[in-house]
This record gives C-alpha cells, structure tokens and sequence, in this order.
C-alpha cells in the first residue's frame, strides 16, 4: 500500500489513517487559513483543504530527490462549524471558547468538511465537501464550565470535541459522525477509489 502525505497536524485525522491502516507521514501545510468572504460557507472547507494540499504537493514535486519525492499522494483537509452564517473557527483562548459553546447550546449547528486528494504523478486534483449538522441539548453555565475546564476547546473548531466530554450534550447529529470527529469516512474511502489508491476492495 503506497504512503500518503498528509498535510495535516490534526492528532484526530493521524489517528484515522492509523485505524485504516493507511501509511502515511505528515507535512503540515503553512499557508494561513483565509478564505474569500464572497465564497459560500459550504465551499470554505474545501476551498482551504485545497490550498493546503497544493501547498504541500508543491513542495512534493519541487523537492528534488528529497524527502517528499518519492510519494505519489496528498491529502489536504479542513473542517470548520457554521452557525447563523458565521464560522466558529479554533478559539483564542478559554474566553472565546466560553462565547463560542455558550452560542451552540441548545440549538444546532452545521460541521463542514473540504477533502482533498492529488495524485501527483498527473497533477490531479479531487475534492468532496461533507455536511454534517449536530444539535446541542440546552447547558448551563456549569456545564458550559466542566467542558472548558478539560481542556478540549484548545485547537477545536466551535470550542468542542465530539470524541470528549461534549458528547454528553450532543442531543442528534445528521450525516457523517466521523466528519464531526475531523474526517468523513465515507467520502474519504471514495475519494481514494475513485482516484485509483488502492485500498480496502480496490486491492
């Protein structure tokens, strides 16, 4: 099975390939996670993912003989949470993710992917968007506190885990649970078969 590099530093998406079975080895993309304001929400994620994962297929194919250059593959991705038109992105620190849970409870809010796959040796580009929407049952200001008192608001889009201890607070969710945790499943087994990674039945 070919190795995959992922231009991602997100532990939960390691933890994926690594369930999978996928090898891989990480090349965190750089660039800054801007978006234009006139893009619809729903093409944010992939817009992004896309940028990091060209960033990071560039280096492959500008490395000459280096550490990238033998593989043949990239994935880039990205996940933000939408709510009134608005994304949540990761909080600043623990005040910010205090405003962000406080707008989530009891209502329910929109979790938005963008994957994406290159295949390097035709510069092919794939991308699917996945769309999950998650309610929060009603929390009070304690709870609110015992979410941020462990710690999982940091680097978390919309303040939350969905692995952690705000799953107690996760009244439903619609669509892909895996998508909520930092990668669809699903879409992301599809892409690589469509794309010709053989893996899994593709073998």
């Amino acid at each position: 099975m070919e190795t995959i590099v992922l231009a991602s530093a997100s532990p939960r998406r390691h933890d994926y390939f690594r369930l999978l079975g996928i090898p891989f080895v990480v090349k965190p993309s750089t660039v800054e996670e801007t978006w234009d304001e006139n893009l619809p929400l729903e093409e944010v994620p992939k817009a992004i993912a896309t940028r990091k994962a060209l960033s990071v297929a560039e280096s492959a194919l500008t490395d000459g003989g280096g550490t990238l250059a033998e593989f043949r593959w990239v994935f880039g991705a990205d996940t933000i949470v939408a709510i009134d038109g608005r994304i949540l992105g990761k909080p600043k620190d623990r005040a910010h993710a205090k405003i962000m849970l406080s707008l989530l409870q009891n209502r329910a809010h929109r979790v938005i992917s963008g994957i994406v796959l290159c295949r390097l040796e035709d510069r092919r580009v794939s991308a699917k968007t996945v769309i999950s929407e998650v309610a929060f049952a009603p929390m009070s200001n304690a709870e609110i506190e015992w979410c941020l008192d462990t710690g999982e608001w940091e680097g978390a889009a919309g303040a939350y885990r969905a692995q952690g201890v705000a799953s107690c607070f996760i009244s439903s969710l619609q669509g892909s649970f895996s998508n909520v945790v930092g990668l669809p499943l699903r879409e992301f087994y599809t892409l690589l078969r469509e794309n010709g990674y053989e893996y899994g039945a593709t073998r």
